[in-house]
């Protein structure tokens, strides 16, 4: 047996038994399978019906460009979506690298990927190949443009698989959730402006990419339905030299791998001196006592811990892209700002969930209400180092973007409202509602535990607006005069006091709640 087939079945077996885990991850990988099949199967239908389109050639040559890129940075930020991408665990076989690419090769030929990206590119040669000659070229390129998708992912991955299995390669994949929340914007803004313009705008871009694999595949298709067989060999040729150079990167990497000792071999390296400065570096400039102590601890969980990162992260990106896309599309207002603080004041709730296990530790050093306020109070400040400024600049760049500088004031104003009224309805929720979150696979709540989830983030959040009324019915009424513009300014630090007050508050009448429940909450958030 070939070590292609054998590489192939295991592949298979891979999949299956991953199934075979629970009802819940089969139920899971059947769903995503018939959305992304019916997708492209709608994505097919649609590109054969641009057969005959003007600068169908423009939209499939992007599409193919679009498609390859997708391979190219998939291992980047998922790196444990496909067990086989890590060659490393074949370390201990004796293999040859040509027989193993090929080997690989063929394997990632298997699931649901593959099978999308083949669709999208069949139907993106049919929308441009016209005549005996042009069919005849897209049997051969529509299997070299797949192989270069595949090619290429192996290839990215074999280079940085030391980084991907790393914690750093973890931290990495944080940011997917910021690349695909920023991909869909900029398709959604892509969309909107080719529906208004017309397909005609893609032609100068188009215009390059026919000549970079994959598309030069696709590229050349349309090259021999023009007549064009010169540049239809050459965009051929490319994409052939290009797979050729692929293959032979992704087997000097898979060598170095099969060869070069890992971490795990070598002496374990003593703190680096940069560890040490960093931590007495930024460490130097918060406070002394249990309040520095507290805000340094919950600044690294935000750089460290990886679900806390990723949903920092999530939360940062989002409170940017909707009002600034929004913005730009000219649909939004510069109230749209505003998101931010909320987005970011999420943060706040569930403070004790981050800990674990671990809060048994801060549970041992509060033993009265004072201590649990400055607990509470130094992880509010830790927050506001981030939100303060991070808010404060979605909200000045919303404000150009719509050219709204008369607004900036009230619109800072209601931001640090509702950023205050968040630190006050989280620090309570905290110790009211607290729940685990599971160190391991993808979810963010414990089994049995999304309801104190819901009644957390949802109850917290509709008490905060509430709480924000009183400036938001002061917003509402200077406009309702014919003097809003002239003391629309108040609103700045009436809002920032109005939200110091709230936090102050919430505060106050969390810490006794705190101190009261700490045997609760160390079991309610130990249980992940």
């Amino acid at each position: 047996m070939s070590v292609t087939t054998v590489v192939v079945r295991l592949k298979l077996s891979l999949l299956r038994n991953g199934l075979r885990q629970s009802g819940g991850r089969r139920a899971a990988y059947v769903a995503s399978a018939v959305v992304a099949l019916l997708f492209a199967a709608l994505q097919l239908v649609g590109l054969i019906a641009l057969r005959g389109h003007a600068h169908a050639d423009a939209l499939v040559v992007l599409l193919a460009a679009v498609l390859g890129l997708g391979w190219a940075v998939m291992p980047l930020f998922f790196p444990g979506g496909d067990e086989t991408l890590d060659p490393t665990r074949l370390v201990m076989l004796p293999l040859r690298p040509r027989p193993l690419v090929r080997a690989l090769l063929a394997a990632s030929l298997v699931g649901i990927g593959p099978l999308f990206t083949l669709l999208l590119l069949t139907g993106s040669a049919i929308a441009v190949a016209h005549g005996t000659a042009a069919g005849t070229v897209a049997v051969l390129a529509v299997p070299v443009a797949l192989l270069l998708c595949v090619a290429l992912a192996r290839a990215v991955a074999a280079a940085n698989i030391r980084l991907l299995t790393s914690r750093r390669g973890r931290d990495l994949a944080v940011l997917s959730g910021l690349v695909i929340a920023v991909g869909v914007q900029v398709v959604n803004f892509g969309a909107q402006r080719l529906g208004s313009a017309g397909l005609g705008q893609l032609d100068p871009v188009t215009d390059v990419l026919r000549w970079v694999p994959p598309a030069a595949a696709v590229g050349a298709v349309h090259s021999v339905s023009d007549g064009s067989y010169a540049a239809a060999t050459v965009q051929l040729v490319l994409c052939a030299v290009a797979l050729a150079a692929l293959v032979a990167v992704w087997a000097r990497s898979l060598e170095r791998l099969m060869t070069a000792p890992d971490g795990s071999t070598l002496r374990a390296a003593e703190p680096s001196g940069r560890e040490r400065r960093s931590a007495r570096g930024w460490g130097r400039l918060l406070p002394a006592g249990r309040t520095g102590t507290v805000m340094g601890r919950s600044l690294r969980y935000v750089w460290r811990d990886p679900k806390t990162k990723a949903a920092w992260v999530t939360s940062l990106a989002i409170g940017l892209i909707v009002p600034v896309f929004n913005a730009v599309q000219g649909t939004g207002t510069v109230y749209f700002a505003c998101f931010a603080a909320g987005m970011l004041g999420i943060q706040m709730y569930n403070q004790f969930g981050q800990d674990t296990s671990a809060f048994w530790m801060v549970a041992m050093t509060i033993s009265s209400p004072r201590d649990a306020y400055v607990e509470l109070r130094a992880r509010a400040l830790a927050l506001l180092v981030i939100t303060l400024p991070y808010a404060t600049l979605v909200t000045v760049v919303t404000t150009a973007l719509l050219g709204a500088w008369a607004r900036l004031p009230e619109v800072l104003g209601l931001s640090f409202a509702l950023l205050g009224a968040m630190l006050a309805t989280g620090a309570w929720t905290s110790a009211r509602f607290p729940y685990s979150i599971p160190q391991e696979g993808h979810r963010n709540v414990a089994p049995g535990q999304a309801g104190l989830a819901w009644i957390s983030i949802f109850g917290g959040m509709v008490s905060a607006a509430l709480l924000c009324a009183p400036v938001i019915a002061a917003t509402v009424w200077l406009h309702a005069g014919a003097d809003a513009d002239a003391f629309g300014w108040l609103l700045l630090p009436g809002g920032a006091g109005y939200g110091a007050v709230l936090t102050v508050l919430g505060l106050r009448l969390a810490a006794p709640r705190t101190a009261a429940r700490l045997p609760e909450i160390l079991t309610a958030v130990s249980k992940g």
